[in-house]
């Protein structure tokens, strides 16, 4: 999640375990242990294939985190007469903020290492995006109120609120994926795709619209559910690539990396004689944030590149206007294949009724 939600979080969850004395010094406390595991992006790993794949490594780790916890709660109590005073409360005030932030993060899709240094792939929930105001807001209001109130015991009301409004939007999030998930499974129950792999994600700033991916034998599927605005099956749109791509460069290990780090959800393509992965949990056909040049074309072989990432537009105009009509009236989101498609079936629709563009206007 983003900056702003994980302190927040840090914030609340510390201030809530600690006597209403000790509470303004707990909502800083928290804070920066709230975004403390984030500092990890401050390493450079060396190119943008192993920057990515690092990041929400060692850092996020539920084995490593509660021994941070422990040391920095030790020294504390030494040093800090706080920490003295109530050392039981004060060290779930130092655990929490540091655990919650990777199971906070799990619940986006990019990818947490929670079992680090183990070699699972990463946790990507994908149930809430990296930014929702509805998840972080109570959490804002609530640290804002604690702050003022100090010791009065409003305080400490607005904390297990702000807790349990966000705790509760979480939890709406995994139902609401569940459910879309639901019904993708049945729109795909009669077709050669029932089984194949997929995920449910949700799209910007909302868990009331969700973007579906499917991976074919040809490349994947793509659809979107409006819980306001949708009803029937999802309609889905076939996007093909070269999968014998993967299969050629599979010896590379920025192939294998992003393979492992996004559980395969990648598309390939050569452009301009350079082999690029481009991860479809983030983004949208045919955007997808994280792109990166992993292999050039040498002597009939493919060999490492400079695993470079190739920036791409993170919000095209009328998008963002665009999403909130796909939300509350089912209409596509301009730039994307299901507005072309919108398109092409209007104009279809008027080429068989006889009506030209030109006299459809004017009516």
């Amino acid at each position: 999640m983003d900056s702003l939600s994980q302190l927040v979080l840090g914030a609340a969850v510390a201030a809530a375990c600690v006597p209403a004395r000790h509470r303004r010094k707990a909502l800083l406390v928290g804070a920066a242990l709230g975004t403390l595991p984030d500092l990890d992006v401050l390493i450079d790993y060396g190119d943008a294939v192993s920057n990515m794949t690092f990041h929400r490594g060692f850092s996020h780790s539920l084995f490593v985190l509660p021994i941070v916890a422990l040391l920095l709660w030790a020294v504390l109590r030494r040093f800090w007469p706080p920490v003295r005073e109530a050392p039981r409360s004060w060290g779930w005030a130092i655990l929490l903020p540091l655990v919650t932030h990777p199971l906070l993060d799990a619940l986006t899709v990019y990818g947490t290492q929670l079992f680090w240094p183990l070699t699972t792939p990463p946790v990507m929930g994908g149930s809430l995006f990296i930014i929702d105001p509805l998840y972080t807001l109570p959490l804002l209001v609530a640290v804002l109120v604690a702050a003022f109130a100090g010791e009065a015991r409003r305080g400490g009301t607005a904390v297990v609120v702000g807790l349990a409004l966000s705790t509760g939007y979480a939890g709406w999030s995994l139902v609401a994926q569940r459910h879309v998930d639901a019904i993708a499974a049945e729109s795909l129950r009669d077709t050669p795709h029932a089984d194949a792999p997929r995920f449910v994600v949700a799209m910007p700033f909302t868990t009331l619209a969700w973007r579906v991916v499917v991976v074919t034998p040809k490349g994947y599927l793509e659809g979107e559910r409006s819980l306001v605005a949708d009803g029937g099956p999802i309609g889905f749109i076939e996007h093909r690539f070269d999968r014998r791509l993967l299969e050629d460069a599979g010896g590379l290990w920025a192939v294998q990396r992003l393979l492992w780090f996004s559980h395969g959800f990648q598309r390939v393509d050569v452009v301009d004689g350079e082999l690029r992965l481009a991860d479809l949990r983030m983004g949208q056909h045919p955007t997808f944030f994280f792109t990166h040049v992993v292999g050039r074309h040498e002597c009939g072989a493919w060999v490492p590149a400079d695993n470079r990432q190739i920036e791409q537009p993170r919000v095209r105009e009328g998008q963002l206007a665009g999403l909130w009509r796909r939300v509350w009236f089912g209409e596509p989101i301009p730039g994307t294949p299901f507005a072309e498609r919108a398109s092409a079936r209007a104009q279809a629709a008027e080429a068989k009724s006889g009506a030209t563009p030109a006299t459809s206007a004017s009516k």
